[in-house]
Order: structure tokens, then C-alpha cells, then sequence
């Protein structure tokens, strides 16, 4: 597991709003339970991008990318109101998980790892879809 870090290739094309297709969110009401599941996926979903996504992060990083995307006119998806969901949540202090899911099979295997522990929220994007887990 290694801290989370923007790239690019996780922005929709249009808009710039966060959107990393290929990849589930996850967020956990603390720290500890955030890092304690985050270690268990490391080695349990064999060659699958773990990253940790700390209050910190989601304000400098994610946060911003839905600044000026309503404006003028809202946007049709869902990624605009999910980004604010995972900032109010960070507010409260909650982390997140940030894992490469690029098949049903491995969110699944996520999932069932995740599901031991409390967890607010969990999204997983697909190309044009963001699934509730």
C-alpha cells in the first residue's frame, strides 16, 4: 500500500473531474481501519494498486477537481456529487482506499475483505458508470 498520489489518466476527459476508471473507492471512518484493510488487500488482491487516501490528499488533490464543474450548467453524471460526497466524509475524518478493480472477479475479492470492518462508502468506476459496492 502507498499514499495516494493524482494522475492524470484518473480525470474524466471531459470536465477534469476526478473519475479513475478501473478503480474502486473505498472510504473508512478512521485512519487505523483505513490502513488495517488497505495492508490486508496489498497481499491479498496479488498485483492490484493500493493506495491510501488521507483527508490531506482528498482536499489538495480530489477535492479540486470538481471546483468549476457545475458551472455553468450541471453536470449529467454522478462524478461531481460523488467528489463531494468523499470531501464531506474526509471533513469528518474518514480515509480512503483508492484500488485498481479492473474486473467484477477482483472487486468482488475486495469487497469481501472490506466488509469485515465499518466502511461509509464504497464506489467502484467503470467506464461511463460509478457502482455502488
Amino acid at each position: 500500500m502507498t499514499n495516494f498520489s493524482l494522475d492524470p489518466s484518473m480525470l474524466a476527459t471531459i470536465g477534469g473531474t476526478f473519475y479513475p476508471t478501473g478503480y474502486s473507492m473505498v472510504m473508512f471512518p478512521d485512519q487505523a481501519t483505513a490502513v488495517s484493510v488497505g495492508t490486508e488487500l496489498a497481499s491479498t488482491l496479488d498485483g492490484s494498486e493500493v493506495l491510501l487516501v488521507t483527508p490531506a490528499a482528498m482536499f489538495a488533490q480530489i477535492t479540486p477537481t470538481v471546483s468549476d464543474n457545475d458551472d455553468p450548467l450541471p453536470s449529467a453524471g454522478t462524478e461531481g456529487a460523488t467528489v463531494r460526497a468523499y470531501t464531506k466524509l474526509a471533513k469528518e475524518g474518514h480515509h480512503g482506499l483508492l484500488v485498481k478493480t479492473p474486473d467484477e472477479e477482483t472487486a468482488e475479492r475486495m469487497m469481501q475483505v472490506v466488509r469485515r470492518s465499518p466502511y461509509s462508502m464504497a464506489q467502484r468506476y467503470r467506464m461511463l458508470v460509478i457502482e455502488d459496492l
